[in-house]
């Protein structure tokens, strides 16, 4: 069956966590520090007078080869002080060094360990390593905490802070340590950086039921998926598993075009809330709708499922079409947009929010599993032992 996919390619980041709107603020620099800041209209700039009165009367270097910073310096540590005070770990302003490399490591393969992190709880907390990743194979594991990045400390840094540090050039060390969640324990980890390449897509059939491993949602991820399900047809099973574990996301236009494979035209995907009105945009099926009433299906979450994996979980769960097999996703529900500024650097702003369909809060509940299990302590995936999987081809079989 031929299908033309549609998309609209917007400059967002699906990112997570809590939405707000950043309003525009006034051009600071470190000697115009007697102009206002408009925050809830009532803040003003008499207390950071007073502290660089304070510092330009009393302060001296801590060691000789110290050297004041710049009034550009002081102006992007304002700026950046200003935005760190909305407490929100995806909103972040990046100085022009540090916009230019931020850019460059959310486009195309770089170097790196290869896993995702996220903010939980004011941690850096792995989302999900990626499949045969160093840091896979160094033993990261999806949940962990990660302590220190080269000595450190990991517990102040914003998200984005954490992975410049991490990343780096092909073939040097970086030291990790990390908490696990599962057993508990404390673990100094170094792991070489390689160019990492993510993976998209994989099918088996086992059973009797035909399985896609999705990794993330990528540009062509709809592309790669139509290819899978048209081979999934001609296997004549009516029974699927989408396996989303340690997914942790990418592209919203990607989950809305997968959706669409199994739901009808206009149903709502997901429900966008933006800005403090909370404006409601949603996004809707463009109805490929490749499978009647036949279809018996079953999508995989864990801790590592996050973003757009969530989206497709959580609208595939809502309008019945899914059952939802293993554990409680990262519940990571919003959107960044990333704006460059007039001197090269950039700010990257939560603008929006995610719900599913049945009007469940995807940064504050997750998606809930259906059928909850956890990955069983023989599991072995080169040895094809998972615990998760076969409850997940039971559950499908018995639908």
């Amino acid at each position: 069956m031929n299908i033309k996919l549609q998309r609209k390619h917007k400059k967002y980041i699906i990112i997570g966590l809590v939405a707000i709107i950043l309003f525009i603020f006034g051009y600071l620099t470190g000697t115009a520090v007697n102009n206002s800041f408009a925050v809830d209209g009532k803040a003003d700039s008499r207390l950071l007078a007073e502290v660089q009165a304070i510092i330009n009367e009393r302060f001296i270097p801590w060691k000789a080869s110290s050297t004041p910073p710049t009034s550009k310096e002081l102006e992007y540590g304002v700026i950046k002080g200003y935005v760190d005070a909305y407490k929100d770990p995806y909103t972040t302003f990046f100085p022009p060094k540090e916009a230019k490399s931020f850019t460059e490591n959310v486009q195309g393969s770089f170097g790196g360990v290869g896993m995702n992190v996220g903010s939980k709880d004011g941690l850096i907390v792995v989302i999900s390593p990626l499949k045969d990743s160093p840091a896979m194979k160094a033993g990261i594991k999806a949940g962990d905490i990660i302590v220190s990045i080269d000595d450190k400390d990991a517990s102040t840094m914003s998200t984005d802070d954490a992975v410049s540090l991490i990343r780096g050039q092909i073939g040097t060390k970086v030291k990790l340590i990390v908490i696990h969640k599962d057993p508990r324990k404390l673990e100094t980890i170094t792991i070489t950086r390689e160019e990492i390449k993510i993976p998209t897509i994989e099918t088996e059939k086992k059973n009797g039921v035909f399985i896609v491993h999705l990794y993330n949602f990528s540009a062509e991820s709809p592309d790669l998926f139509k290819k899978a399900m048209d081979e999934f047809i001609a296997t004549s099973t009516q029974y699927l598993v989408l396996d989303l574990r340690g997914n942790p996301g990418g592209y919203l236009e990607a989950a809305v075009d997968i959706a669409s494979f199994f739901l009808p035209e206009g149903k709502i995907v997901v429900s966008e809330k933006q800005g403090k009105a909370e404006t409601v945009l949603n996004h809707r099926s463009l109805g490929y709708d490749m499978f009647n009433s036949n279809l018996r299906m079953v999508v995989m979450l864990d801790g590592g499922s996050a973003s757009a994996s969530e989206i497709l979980a959580g609208a595939l769960k809502d309008h019945k079409i899914a059952t939802i097999v293993g554990q409680k996703s990262f519940g990571k529900g919003c959107v960044q947009e990333l704006i460059n500024l007039s001197d090269g650097s950039s700010l990257k702003v939560t603008i929006a929010k995610w719900f599913t369909p049945n009007g469940t809060s995807i940064s504050e509940n997750g998606i809930k599993p259906d059928v909850e299990i956890t990955p069983g302590k023989d599991d072995n995936l080169e040895k094809k032992i998972d615990t998760q999987l076969d409850k997940a081809i039971e559950t499908v079989k018995s639908k």
